[in-house]
């Protein structure tokens, strides 16, 4: 997994993480779910990568 694609994941990781609590703090459960969407989404890339990355060695 290349640096660029790492500080992506954990970019769009982070935006989730601030998406989710901003939708707890003010009550938005949309934003809140888009949140966790995100995070799940940076997760799902890295683990891809990861597979990659496994089979590249």
């Amino acid at each position: 997994m290349g640096i660029d694609d790492k500080v992506s994941n954990a970019a769009e990781n982070a935006a989730g993480k601030v998406k989710e609590h901003t939708g707890r703090a003010t009550d938005d459960e949309r934003l809140e779910a888009e949140g966790r969407n995100d995070q799940a989404a940076a997760n799902l890339k890295q683990a891809g990568e990861k597979v990659k990355d496994a089979f590249k060695s």
